[in-house]
């Protein structure tokens, strides 16, 4: 990756569906504000179940008002998942990334 891409800012649209936006990213904020790097998600209906690289599992709903949601689109966590081995260049892409409400990716 250059510096160029690694320095260029993304925009995605606020109101796109949440599961589209978690599958691009491959991110998900825990409570405890711990980012943790997403292996696989399986789709089901409302709910998904997400499969971290440390094997946490857990299910979410498709809820673009949730925590978790508000989360990734303020980029609000403290640290990087230690056993899931985020790695630089996507913490850096991930922090010039913006969501906006009326420009950017519809996904």
């Amino acid at each position: 990756m250059t510096a160029d891409s690694a320095n260029k800012k993304r925009y995605y649209r606020k109101n796109v569906d949440f599961f589209k936006f978690v599958e691009k990213l491959k991110l998900w904020p825990s409570r405890a504000g711990t980012l943790h790097g997403i292996k696989s998600m399986i789709i089901r209906g409302n709910r998904a179940e997400v499969i971290t690289h440390c094997n946490e599992t857990f299910e979410i709903l498709n809820s673009k008002h949730s925590r978790a949601a508000r989360s990734l689109r303020n980029k609000l966590f403290f640290q990087a998942c230690s056993n899931c081995k985020i790695p630089d260049w996507k913490l850096k892409k991930y922090s010039a990334t913006y969501v906006n409400q009326n420009y950017g990716t519809r996904l």
